[in-house]
């Protein structure tokens, strides 16, 4: 994973103290809805694909430009985490600062989406791309919903099933990518679709190097980046995945060899674009996956 977050301990750790000190409020109590704090706008969308009118949903991160191993987590939002009645996060160390909130907020319910992971013996973070861990934080957040609002309790949970059959159509898509499409050689710049990527049957030939040190915020080795080189200008790799939420001049100049090279690239983020949502960004990312191997 990048080691690139950088909080703001002294300011989040003083105001998390000062919560403890004055008691957190209940939100629940202030307007009838339960209040819902998601670490990202994709987890915040899958919330609030659930929540429906009779939650209300806030997202930390929401800027579809911005890289989330950067976020800085300022005493507002620290408050925020702390007087929330569920928090959904990522976990697997990519909201690192959630975990010093619940420290001092023991009490808040939470969904940890790493924790409840389809494999467990996977350790890539990025698990919104692994549908069936989706799911279960789908149905995560619909039985804590339902604990703390008993009263439309039915309404979170129909909603949950309505979100879970029409991610089965997204998952049948990848299905199709995995049949028609086996084996097929791709890079990436970040093993950021990891799941979708295993999911659809496809060989990750990236040198492993380059993309660790790309993860850890380094400069790949010149090896590794000749590696990744050669699989592109000989056309050994049918597609590079890009990351343009994590990109700099390795990567950039990897891009523009694949695309003189007539390699497809196939652009991932890591939040949600503007005016999309969970499912329909999905979608999108899977057709543009496939129709990139066609």
């Amino acid at each position: 994973m990048r080691a690139r977050f950088r909080i703001g301990f002294v300011v989040v750790l003083a105001s998390i103290s000062a919560l403890a000190m004055t008691g957190c409020s209940n939100n629940t109590a202030d307007n009838g809805r339960p209040q819902v704090v998601a670490t990202t706008n994709v987890w915040g969308a899958i919330a609030a694909a659930v929540a429906g009118d009779d939650a209300t949903v806030t997202s930390l991160i929401t800027d579809p430009s911005a890289d989330p191993h950067s976020f800085e987590l300022g005493a507002a939002q620290a408050a925020e985490l702390s007087d929330a009645d569920l928090i959904v996060y990522n976990g697997g160390g990519y909201d690192p600062y959630v975990d010093q909130v619940l420290e001092s907020s023991p009490d808040v319910a939470r969904v940890n989406a790493f924790d409840v992971r389809t494999d467990k013996s996977d350790t890539n973070e990025h698990v919104w791309f692994d549908y069936g861990t989706v799911v279960s934080v789908v149905q995560g957040i619909a039985n804590a919903l339902a604990d703390k609002d008993p009263a439309h309790a039915s309404g979170y949970q129909e909603r949950a099933k309505e979100f879970e059959g029409s991610l089965k159509s997204i998952q049948d898509d990848v299905q199709k990518i995995a049949i028609a499409h086996v084996h097929a050689p791709i890079t990436e710049t970040e093993p950021v679709p990891h799941y979708l990527v295993t999911a659809a049957n496809l060989d990750d030939v990236t040198p492993p190097e380059f993309q660790k040190a790309i993860e850890d915020g380094n400069d790949p080795s010149p090896a590794s980046t000749a590696a990744f080189r050669d699989l592109l200008e000989s056309k050994r790799a049918k597609v590079l995945i890009y990351n343009i939420q994590a990109q700099d001049s390795s990567t950039q100049a990897l891009r523009d060899i694949a695309s003189k090279a007539g390699v497809q690239v196939v652009e991932i983020t890591e939040t949600l674009p503007k005016g999309m949502s969970y499912l329909d960004w999905q979608r999108d990312t899977v057709a543009r996956l496939a129709a990139a191997l066609s």
